[in-house]
């Protein structure tokens, strides 16, 4: 006479081949199906009202080609100096796509989309620290590994607030790349203006002083060394206070210790060592403010005319010096207002990035599926354990409740 379903052992056997019975498995899961279908509809029902309640998230991206690496200023005239900097390892052109990306991530713009979008309340927040937590998990800024473009990835239950907050990042970015340029590129510009509004004072002097000496003394000839030799000082102190302008615009932003302002101070004292040998007399004793001349001694006028020629060929060759520097310092800062371009602006999402409610139920239902059958294969064995697996099971309890009471 044959048993019964709910007589006979349904955990899985092995026989003497020690091959599986499949059957036997099939058995386990139809005597469960009713534990199992009701999990799993149960699963089915919470997970769509779970989804159903949680909001709805739009995603707004925008994204921006960073400035281009490049020189410019002071550095860019003086090829000496930029030579050695680049030896050193020091890099004077613009920043990559990571430097954007950290500005963008910076607390400063953070502080301008808080308070513009009046985040505190939206995210619930009481402490501002909490905000920008908040506001980091909302927003995704990312540099292409292979194409440099930056993109600002937001996310918001208002896709209007996404697409808004999106185009704010680029512009606030933008704003405050011009300020930090022009802070630099307009303390450059600043300084050459000072400096060259002294200079145009001293030009007109020193052209004064030299007509009322002509004019009061007729004419005046020196031979063509002096000449060669003054002129040859007036472009020295040119070149001179030009990389003193440099040197001054330099350490605004740096130490002694920079490999730049290292090698200006060298430069200068190198052309501060040509002038001295210059003005050196031809007995080794220097003469202040008198031209060494080779040929035969000066008169007395011949002296002063020279000294005031000198004088003006200074000024004139630094004035000239001054004027190029102070043309491309304002041509930098004119630049440096439109560095960055906006390859696609942040649009209003017209469908909804996430939750995928569909996605979320099937996963949910089915896991809590399985993991009913794997109870049910677990319920099943326990109930048909034999006596020897059954003594080493409450061995293994004892065990853990023993070691429980020692904690």
């Amino acid at each position: 006479m044959s048993n019964s379903i709910d007589d006979r052992n349904p955990a899985p056997q092995q026989n003497d081949g020690d091959e599986i019975n499949l059957l036997e498995y099939l058995l386990i899961i139809v005597k469960h199906k009713k534990t199992i279908f009701m999990t799993c509809l149960a699963a089915f029902i919470v997970s769509c009202i779970i989804t159903l309640l949680m909001p709805s998230i739009y995603t707004s991206t925008a994204r921006i080609l960073p400035p281009q690496d490049g020189k410019a200023g002071l550095s860019s005239m003086l090829s000496g100096v930029s030579d050695l900097a680049s030896l050193a390892g020091i890099s004077v052109g613009g920043g990559s796509g990571e430097l954007y990306a950290g500005m963008l991530k910076s607390r400063s713009i953070a502080d301008v989309i808080i308070d513009k979008f009046n985040l505190m309340q939206v995210y619930d927040q009481e402490y501002r620290v909490k905000a920008y937590e908040a506001l980091s998990e909302s927003v995704n800024i990312s540099v292409g590994k292979d194409d440099g473009i930056i993109s600002v990835v937001v996310e918001d239950e208002d896709p209007k607030r996404a697409a808004a907050m999106a185009n704010t990042y680029i512009d606030e970015l933008k704003k405050l790349n011009v300020r930090l340029n022009l802070n630099s590129s307009g303390r450059e510009r600043q300084f050459l203006e000072e400096r060259l509004e002294l200079v145009n004072k001293n030009l007109s002097k020193a052209e004064d002083s030299l007509k009322e000496f002509q004019e009061k003394n007729k004419a005046i000839r020196i031979d063509d060394q002096a000449s060669a030799i003054i002129e040859a000082i007036a472009e020295l102190k040119g070149t001179l206070a030009s990389k003193e302008v440099e040197l001054g615009v330099l350490l605004s932003s740096q130490t002694e210790k920079n490999p730049q302002v290292i090698a200006l101070r060298e430069g200068i004292s190198q052309i501060k060592d040509q002038i001295y040998r210059l003005e050196q007399s031809p007995k080794g004793s220097n003469t202040s403010n008198d031209i060494f001349l080779s040929t035969a001694q000066v008169p007395e006028l011949g002296v002063q005319y020279a000294r005031l020629l000198r004088e003006f060929k200074v000024q004139e060759t630094l004035y000239e010096l001054l004027t190029k520097q102070y043309e491309i310092a304002k041509i930098n800062e004119t630049r440096n207002t439109s560095t960055i371009q906006v390859l696609d602006n942040g649009v209003v999402a017209d469908k909804k990035s996430k939750p995928k409610r569909i996605y979320i139920v099937i996963l949910s239902t089915f896991l809590f599926g399985f993991f009913s059958v794997v109870y049910s294969f677990i319920y099943e064995y326990g109930q048909h354990m034999s006596v020897e697996d059954r003594q080493v099971w409450v061995e293994i309890r004892k065990s853990i409740h023993y070691k429980k009471k020692n904690f």
